[in-house]
């Protein structure tokens, strides 16, 4: 059973930095691709970054040029560096990946990310 579990979340005063790590497990495929998404309080979740299994990655306006998403294949993790953080930045974040689907079809139970002003 794939599981995917997400660390390195936490509080930080505005401007800081977080590292956020997803750990996949319980597979013996390789991922078609993976992403961050989250999740603040009252809001929808949002899709924060992606990156495909070739290394192509995408990202929301909103994080472009502050978060870098990679990927480690032979440690089966998932990465998101977040700089120069902003309390709109304030959320859960969740792991997520697909496999021969159009759509994300596994999910962590998230890590929250609170950022200070």
């Amino acid at each position: 059973q794939v599981q995917l579990v997400e660390s390195g979340g936490g509080l930080v005063q505005a401007g800081g930095s977080l590292r956020l790590s997803c750990a996949a497990s319980g597979s013996n495929f390789e991922f078609n691709a993976m992403g961050w998404y989250r999740q603040a309080p009252g809001k929808q979740r949002e899709l924060v970054a992606t990156i495909t299994a070739a290394g192509i990655t995408n990202y929301a306006g909103s994080v472009k040029g502050r978060f870098t998403i990679s990927r480690d294949n032979t440690k089966d993790t998932l990465y998101l560096q977040m700089n120069s953080l902003k309390p709109e930045d304030t959320a859960v974040y969740l792991c997520a990946a697909r496999y021969r689907t159009a759509s994300f079809n596994y999910w962590g139970q998230g890590t929250q990310v609170t950022v200070s002003s």
